[in-house]
């Protein structure tokens, strides 16, 4: 049974770790120190007391909207048992734990519970002397481990973290009939409960569900597309050219849920009858519209540079659909603001509902830059 779980254990952690090499590129996570106190109880095959107080100090670090790494270790020590087999026993038990934690978070706001997976290094220790003899108990060994927690945040950068675990690793002089002089594995539990020092606040810590993915689930943008919106010779004059005529067309604002999925810039069909509708039509029975600029914008959720690409990246594949629906592509001129021309701050609003009151920073706006005179 134990084999079983140390397999779990370690393929578990694997899994995670895997999965943190896929995480959001996007994401500026924080790093964070969680010093703490623990309750050992130990393997009954170690016979102590099986409970007792244990140190223990973590570096974290937040890789992306699901996933922390922890690095650490503990120090606890246990008395033994005052007689094994009617025999007098004295000493103690110590274990020593270094190691690397994959945690799986469930959620960033105030209350975050999560899973754990772990691996490294363990060195037992059981210092006893049994019937007026040394115990010669000494070992190091791998150590896995699981469990699961739950942080909570007072504020951005203080919080707690309380978590339980099985923890297995190789021990030497373990009970047996004939004394102490067993090897074998061992599994302790710990229930661990530290403070939180968080080292700056990731900008994604106040969203919920659902977060913005990586660079990497999002498909590559066409090359030309990319540098057409780079190109310096394509920049927009500062302000509209009407001349002595006006706008044959008000700006048109698009919500970005209603032309694409939440952090993706391929057009749903929806958002395609809309451009029908409100952009394509107009350019076509208004020729004298030389120029009209579309422009992506983003909300503050998430990084800069991300965002920006992703603003850039929705512009151009909006231009993209209106050429390809029959309109000159030298009309149309592509740029991305990311989250720099917010129209609502939402300041002090949290979780899911600030993602709802940014709503309105997500859009594509699409508006007359340069319109020739029409001749009388």
């Amino acid at each position: 049974m134990k084999a079983k779980f140390l397999t779990l254990a370690v393929a578990g952690t694997f899994s995670i770790l895997s999965a943190t090499a896929h995480a959001e590129e996007g994401f500026q996570g924080s790093w964070y120190v969680v010093p703490g106190i623990s309750l050992l109880n130990a393997d009954t095959d170690v016979k102590s007391d099986r409970t007792a107080p244990a140190g223990s100090l973590r570096i974290g670090k937040q890789l992306s909207e699901h996933f922390d790494v922890q690095v650490g270790g503990s120090y606890g020590r246990a008395d033994s048992k005052d007689t094994y087999n009617g025999a007098a026993l004295d000493g103690k038990y110590k274990q020593t734990l270094l190691g690397i934690d994959a945690l799986y978070m469930f959620s960033r706001e105030k209350l975050r519970p999560f899973l754990l997976a772990g691996f490294g290094y363990a060195h037992n220790d059981v210092d006893y002397t049994y019937n007026g003899a040394a115990v010669d108990g000494t070992k190091n060994s791998w150590m896995a481990n699981l469990g699961a927690g739950v942080q909570y945040f007072f504020t951005d950068n203080v919080g707690i973290q309380a978590d339980v675990r099985h923890v297995w690793s190789r021990a030497k002089g373990l009970a047996s009939p004939t004394g102490f002089n067993d090897s074998g594995t061992i599994g302790n539990n710990y229930l661990n409960l530290g403070v939180v020092f968080n080292f700056g606040a990731p900008k994604k810590l106040a969203a919920a569900e659902p977060m913005q993915a990586g660079l990497a689930d999002i498909a590559p943008t066409d090359d030309e597309a990319v540098g057409e919106l780079m190109d310096p010779s394509q920049q927009a004059p500062e302000e509209p050219v009407f001349g002595p005529d006006k706008p044959a067309f008000a700006k048109i604002n698009l919500q970005a849920e209603v032309l694409f999925d939440f952090d993706k810039y391929n057009l749903k069909d929806e958002g395609k009858k809309i451009l029908d509708v409100e952009v394509v039509d107009k350019m076509k029975a208004h020729p004298e519209v030389e120029l009209v600029l579309i422009t992506g914008h983003t909300d503050r959720i998430g990084d800069d540079h991300y965002n920006q690409h992703l603003s850039e990246r929705r512009a151009a594949a909006v231009k993209k659909y209106i050429a390809s629906q029959g309109v000159a592509e030298n009309r149309l001129h592509a740029v991305g603001k990311g989250e720099k021309e917010p129209v609502v701050d939402c300041k002090g609003v949290r979780g899911k509902k600030l993602i709802s009151c940014l709503q309105p920073n997500r859009r594509v706006v699409v508006e007359i830059e340069v319109q020739r005179v029409l001749e009388k």
